[in-house]
C-alpha cells in the first residue's frame, strides 16, 4: 500500500510533465548551444556571468545594435588595445568569443551592451520566461514559429490600430513599442497591437525622436524570440508560459 505522501508526490510530477513545454529549438544538437542566465533589471536584460577580458561589469544584452559598446569609463580599466586588436567576452567558463567594441559614454545605464557583432552569423535565442538566452551554433530550428526576413537591424512587422509596420527587435528598450513622433509631441498614447498571430489588446506605447518604429521588452517578454543574425531571420514563438 502506497503512503499518502508517496501518491501526492507521484501526482505532482506527473502533473509537472504533462506541463512542460516544448520549445522550438528543444532538438538542438547537444554540444552546439550554449545556455546563459540573464537577470532582469530596469526591464533590461544582464549577463552576470559575463566578463571582459577578464573584468566583470554590468553587461546588457543589445540585439538592435551591430557594434558592442562599452562604456568609456568602463574600457579606461581594461588593457589598451590598438590596431586590429580584439577584446574577449567570456561568456560562462566554456565559451569566449574577440570582438573589438565601440567605447562611449553609456550614461551609468550598463558597462556595455553587447551587440550583433559578438555573436558573428550564429543565433540567439531569448527565453523570457526562463531567464535564459541559448547561443545556437547551428541555427535556429523554426518549426511553429513566425519567422520575418531583414537586411539590417533585426525586425519584424507588427499591426499598430490595424497598419502594419515593420519594427525593430530591440532588447536595450525597457518599454513596449517607440514609435516616431513626427509632428507630434514627445509623449505617451494608447494603441492596439498584434504580432505573430497574437493579439496583444490596447498597450500603453511611446512617441519619441526615433526613426524607426521599434520593440521592446515589454512586449518581446511574451514571445520566444529567436533571431539567426547569418540567415537574417527573427523567428516569434508566443509562449504559453506568459499568458
Amino acid at each position: 500500500m502506497y503512503s499518502k505522501t508517496l501518491i501526492i508526490a507521484i501526482a505532482i510530477v506527473l502533473f509537472c510533465a504533462s506541463c512542460r513545454v516544448t520549445l522550438p529549438w528543444a532538438n538542438e544538437p547537444i554540444g552546439e548551444e550554449i545556455n546563459l542566465s540573464f537577470i532582469v533589471r530596469n526591464n533590461l536584460l544582464f549577463l552576470p556571468s559575463a566578463t571582459i577580458d577578464g573584468r566583470a561589469g554590468q553587461f546588457l544584452l543589445g540585439t538592435a545594435g551591430a557594434q558592442t559598446a562599452i562604456d568609456s569609463n568602463f574600457a579606461s580599466k581594461l588593457p589598451p588595445i590598438s590596431g586590429r586588436q580584439t577584446r574577449l567576452l567570456q561568456l560562462n567558463e566554456k565559451e569566449a568569443l574577440r570582438f573589438a567594441p565601440l567605447s562611449m559614454d553609456l550614461h551609468g545605464v550598463a558597462d556595455g551592451i553587447i551587440g550583433a557583432d559578438v555573436w558573428g552569423n550564429r543565433a540567439i535565442s531569448i527565453d523570457y520566461a526562463s531567464g535564459l538566452i541559448t547561443y545556437q551554433k547551428e541555427g535556429i530550428h523554426p518549426e511553429s514559429m513566425t519567422l520575418y526576413r531583414f537586411d539590417a537591424e533585426p525586425r519584424v512587422n507588427i499591426l499598430v490600430d490595424g497598419k502594419e509596420i515593420a519594427a525593430v527587435v530591440d532588447t536595450a528598450s525597457p518599454d513596449t513599442l517607440t514609435l516616431p513622433r513626427g509632428t507630434a509631441p514627445a509623449s505617451r498614447t494608447h494603441a492596439h497591437v498584434q504580432l505573430a498571430g497574437a493579439d496583444l489588446g490596447t498597450l500603453d506605447i511611446k512617441l519619441a525622436d526615433v526613426s524607426t518604429p521599434r520593440i521592446g521588452n515589454r512586449i518581446l517578454s511574451k514571445f520566444l524570440v529567436t533571431i539567426d543574425y547569418g540567415k537574417k531571420e527573427v523567428g516569434l514563438w508566443r509562449d504559453p508560459r506568459t499568458l
